[in-house]
């Protein structure tokens, strides 16, 4: 349990979730067998309803990892959205592309491979929605790039923001967690201070900051 909100809850609102089917439930098997991070369940149909809701043309990932996000994202839509997405880890962009072909998206979703704040640096077109997924000690550094490349009416989900509860909890971190738990917190500052932007903060999975300007 990720210590977010009290276990019976997670449990219960988890269990009302229906069990993906076919190709995308083997990925998520693999993820679970694997040990690869991928978003939690709830996470997961969170993050669709805000695609189907929003229905962006253009949606930009931090964090491939195997696929699994960038596919969900593409499917909730119903727009056929042009989807960017930034992994460094090349074995996992190598697993992302044979998931991407499985459905027929190794040319509508585009991986870029390298550091995420080195490959933002080097993007300009905006997008309508950014999902942050990776880097957890490294939110506050992607956030500049991210608020430019958002357009004006645009979103940005941020997964993991809460951080197994240590973000919100002084007892619960440990010590090798210190670092992103700080720097969590300061994005987390940073995206409900500023006066240009409105955040809503949910206890969901992770944690989700999803953020929008004013």
């Amino acid at each position: 349990m990720s210590k977010v909100t009290y276990d019976y809850m997670e449990e219960y609102i988890r269990n009302l979730i229906p069990d993906r089917k076919g190709t995308l439930k083997e990925i998520e098997d693999f993820a679970k067998n694997n040990g690869v991070p991928i978003v939690q369940k709830e996470t997961g149909v969170f993050l669709e309803f805000m695609v189907n809701m929003k229905k962006p043309k253009r949606i930009l990932e931090l964090g491939t990892a195997i696929g699994f996000s960038s596919i969900l994202m593409y499917e909730a839509s119903e727009a056929e959205p042009e989807i960017t997405t930034i992994e460094r880890d090349e074995n996992m962009i190598k697993l992302a592309k044979m998931n991407l072909e499985k459905f027929n998206l190794d040319e509508k979703i585009k991986i870029y491979q390298g550091d995420c704040l080195e490959v933002l640096e080097k993007l300009q077109e905006p997008f309508d929605l950014i999902f942050m997924d990776a880097g957890k000690g490294h939110y506050n550094h992607f956030l500049p790039h991210c608020l430019r490349l958002l357009k004006d009416d645009g979103i940005i989900i941020a997964d993991n923001v809460l951080f197994r509860g240590m973000v919100a909890c002084d007892e619960l971190v440990k010590r090798r967690k210190i670092t992103i738990v700080k720097r969590m917190r300061t994005y987390l500052d940073l995206v409900t201070h500023d006066e240009d932007l409105i955040t809503t903060v949910i206890p969901m999975g992770d944690g989700i900051a999803v953020t929008k300007r004013r």
